[in-house]
């Protein structure tokens, strides 16, 4: 089987995902995406004619983000009509997805070069209606009841014993891991800057982050998901707590500890990673960065629905052969701060090489988009680091994990 080779990744500043506060979100979802492929396309220096195909993950599916937003995109930044474009949906790992199919028909033989990444526009997104991720089929909530993912992650925090003050502290660290990471100017080689259709400017920096987060600025923010949990919803047989605590008889009641301090950003962005064969890379003069070792999914209980990320990450390295000592980094998305703890927990690594530049929780998480973005990330620090290997994971909805393993060229 032949290698998968990273050659570059690129992604757009992430902006926050609220309609006329953020400053991508004037610009179509399409557009965006279509900038950050001229973007690596004029930092590589590669002909859009040999790229056999770009797969974008998008968690959506609707409205603006619709039709095949990865297809519509490649036309929109102006490449060929002979590059084709596919658009896959795995909840928040979608854009982890993408570049995992990227380089397996890389790897297969099947493709030379394939670009893989992801767009997501909070601040388009539609309204969320009660039907929830069964989509009323009652057969299906019969066998898998489900809950929103906030009530899960707070069940991860009662089941594990995780505090408020721990998911506050660990959102902290990652606030103050940001910052430096942005003084520091360790996001600038992987950035895009986007422009309106008039060629002002949009945004050339992340928007989310909150430096100067502190635990007392933090103690004051209201759960965000107790009223959710004990509210009877349309179209559920009892309210989220209550279906949580069926599932888990264990617990007394699910306690309450995350809010918008604690959990992932809403933003707005994209991400693009190019994946090319060694011979392609070659013949066209192309440097790699790094390699893909190995990927993997992994699905656990529906429910609590966001405990896989360990399981994918050990799923990979016992493909690979290895171990998590063989790991130096790790990229964890922080979809809430319980997953992340839990995380470490399980796999028994520490914090202080794991999101060592931060996470979601300052950044933001633009779903489909952030997969692409944390592999980029991990790039990156391998080589400022002067490290090897890294290991991205991340949670979805519906009980699944992603997994990557790579390896500095």
């Amino acid at each position: 089987m032949r290698e998968a080779w990273i050659i570059d990744a690129v992604r757009s500043p992430r902006g926050r995902g609220k309609a006329g506060v953020g400053s991508l979100s004037e610009i179509h979802p399409q557009r965006c995406m279509a900038q950050v492929l001229n973007g690596l396309k004029d930092r590589v220096g590669f002909d859009p004619a040999d790229i056999e195909d770009v797969v974008a993950g998008c968690g959506s599916g609707s409205g603006d983000h619709a039709h095949d937003i990865a297809r519509m995109s490649v036309l929109d930044a102006g490449w060929p009509i002979t590059t084709t474009g596919v658009t896959l949906h795995r909840f928040c790992g979608s854009g982890q997805q993408a570049v995992t199919f990227a380089a397996m028909g890389v790897m297969s033989g099947h493709q030379e070069a394939v670009i893989g990444g992801g767009v997501e526009f909070m601040s388009r997104y539609s309204p969320i209606h009660a039907n929830g991720f069964h989509a009323n089929n009652e057969h299906l909530a019969g066998l898998h009841p489900q809950v929103p993912q906030g009530i899960s992650a707070d069940l991860i925090a009662t089941i594990e014993g995780f505090s408020r003050n721990d998911v506050d502290a660990y959102a902290v660290e990652s606030q103050t891991r940001a910052a430096k990471s942005i003084a520091e100017g360790r996001f600038n080689n992987a950035l895009v800057p986007m422009y309106h259709l008039s060629g002002e400017l949009a945004l050339d920096r992340d928007e989310h982050p909150r430096p100067g987060t502190t635990l007392e600025s933090l103690r004051d923010l209201k759960p965000s998901f107790a009223a959710m949990g004990a509210a009877h919803v349309d179209g559920y047989p009892k309210p989220f707590d209550d279906m949580a605590k069926d599932k888990y008889p264990e617990i007394d009641g699910v306690i309450h500890v995350h809010h918008a301090g604690n959990s992932s950003g809403v933003v707005d962005g994209a991400s693009a990673v190019l994946v090319t064969s060694p011979d392609y890379a070659k013949a066209h003069g192309l440097k790699p960065r790094a390699r893909i070792r190995m990927t993997a999914t992994a699905g656990t209980e529906p429910l609590i629905m966001l405990t896989a990320p360990g399981p994918a990450a050990q799923r990979a390295l016992d493909k690979a052969g290895m171990t998590k000592n063989d790991i130096d980094l790790w990229e964890i998305n922080e979809a809430f701060a319980s997953v992340v703890l839990k995380f470490m927990k399980d796999i028994g690594v520490s914090h202080d090489v794991v999101n060592i530049d931060g996470g979601a929780i300052a950044l933001g998480h633009p779903i489909g988009a952030t997969g692409g973005m944390l592999i980029g990330t991990a790039v990156d620090q391998l080589e400022r680091e002067d490290k090897e290997t890294a290991l991205i994971a991340m949670c979805t909805g519906g009980g699944m994990g992603t997994a990557t393993i790579i390896e500095r060229i």
